[in-house]
């Protein structure tokens, strides 16, 4: 249907827009086209008289009379011409014209690029639209199965329907829940992150899209994530949900002081709360006992600090990758790597990066293990600019530092991949 009224309005613009082309030529021609010309000849005999006349008077001459007479003619004879070169287009004319213009606007409009998916979004709005429409209102849980045959048509139209109705928050909280459902983790975090800004003091949709961003991020917390729960914790300060999340994001950023003292505040809160809440106590226990462990080994790893040289600064670009590790100076998988943003870098200007074995890629493989070791180890920083763990013509590196007994190391990317 959509596709039929699109085309039906196109032939109806393009015979509109013939028409207009040649609607002048369409009048019939008419004696009163023609008041140019008779104003024309009309001047002409009043000009003849005055000369006439100033002839008889004696003001000018003969030789002057006959060349202004000889003038005026002229010029009634070049209006003429004009009058005559413009004549009337014939029926053949007007008929090429109202049939060519639609031809070669359909032409242009197939010929431009390939209209098949626009067909096919169409299509997938007359056969699913309203099912979709269903879905994000909350009309209907599930769609029938003869609309789930065609998913791609199904996830099209509903994508249709959010942008049609974009200021809908409850719209786009559907919509994410679908992508979660494909698995589509970064665009059902688009989808949260606009129904929070259209709905910034819903405590419900702050918290979902927080959880959202701490499951797609690995438990990290963002600057919106973080600014989304502080907003829910100034409004209702002893919200269990915001504060394990909060607890959770700075243990994962290794900021283990700030997760401990949200620790505390939580346990508090349900310590005052009334019934048995001794599994939410167990839980916080196994939280505290995870961040000790951590800094137990944090104490006994290696803390590398990196730079880059002045020269090299505005080649880096944000969405680069900084890649710190820690391998065998003879060759093998580190025993201790960290992916980190270019951002953090270029904002500090430098960045320090813990390397321990929480960092392994492998269990049996820890820095611990490599230190006890003859092993000769070697501290390594490189910029991937495609994000690959493995070096790339136009990476940039530091120079390797051996790595003794210390706890310390400081390098600065300086170095150019070949």
């Amino acid at each position: 249907m959509t596709l039929i009224l699109f085309f039906s309005l196109c032939a109806v613009l393009t015979v509109i827009v013939s028409l207009v082309v040649i609607f002048p030529w369409l009048r019939a021609k008419r004696s009163s086209d023609n008041q140019l010309m008779a104003i024309n000849v009309q001047i002409f005999g009043e000009r003849v008289a005055e000369l006439d006349a100033d002839k008889a008077a004696g003001v000018i001459d003969e030789a002057s009379y006959q060349a202004q007479i000889t003038e005026l003619k002229r010029q009634l004879l070049d209006a003429q011409t004009v009058a005559e070169t413009h004549a009337p287009v014939g029926v053949k004319g007007r008929a090429i014209v109202m049939i060519w213009i639609p031809i070669l606007a359909a032409t242009a409009y197939v010929l431009v690029a390939d209209r098949t998916p626009v067909y096919a979004l169409w299509q997938a709005q007359d056969t699913v639209g309203q099912v979709a429409d269903d879905l994000l209102t909350g009309k209907i849980d599930v769609p029938p199965e003869w609309a789930v045959k065609d998913s791609t048509a199904l996830i099209s139209a509903m994508q249709t329907n959010v942008h049609r109705y974009a200021y809908d928050a409850n719209r786009w909280m559907r919509l994410s829940e679908l992508f979660l459902m494909l698995d589509a983790k970064p665009q059902a975090l688009e989808a949260l992150a606009r129904a929070n800004r259209l709905e910034p003091d819903n405590d419900e949709i702050a918290l979902i899209y927080a959880q959202t961003s701490v499951f797609v991020n690995e438990g990290r917390l963002d600057a919106a994530t973080r600014a989304a729960l502080e907003g829910i914790l100034a409004k209702t300060p002893n919200h269990e949900g915001a504060m394990m999340m909060m607890a959770m994001g700075e243990s994962r950023a290794g900021n283990y002081t700030q997760a401990k003292a949200w620790i505390a505040r939580l346990r508090t809160n349900i310590t005052q709360s009334s019934g048995d809440r001794s599994e939410a106590l167990a839980s916080l226990d196994k939280l505290i006992a995870n961040i000790n462990q951590q800094e137990a080994a944090i104490a006994q790893g290696v803390s590398v600090v990196v730079n880059i040289a002045p020269n090299l600064l505005k080649e880096v670009k944000p969405d680069e990758v900084l890649f710190v590790s820690i391998s065998d100076q003879a060759g093998g998988a580190p025993f201790a790597v960290k992916r980190v943003s270019v951002a953090q870098i270029q904002g500090a200007g430098g960045v320090k990066v813990s390397l321990s074995d929480l960092d392994a890629m492998m269990p049996e493989r820890t820095l611990s293990s490599a230190r006890k070791s003859a092993a000769t180890l070697v501290v390594n920083a490189r910029i991937s600019r495609a994000g690959s763990a493995i070096a790339q013509s136009g990476d940039l590196f530091a120079n390797p530092v051996v790595l003794d007994k210390q706890t310390e190391v400081a390098l600065t990317i300086s170095q150019l991949v070949p």
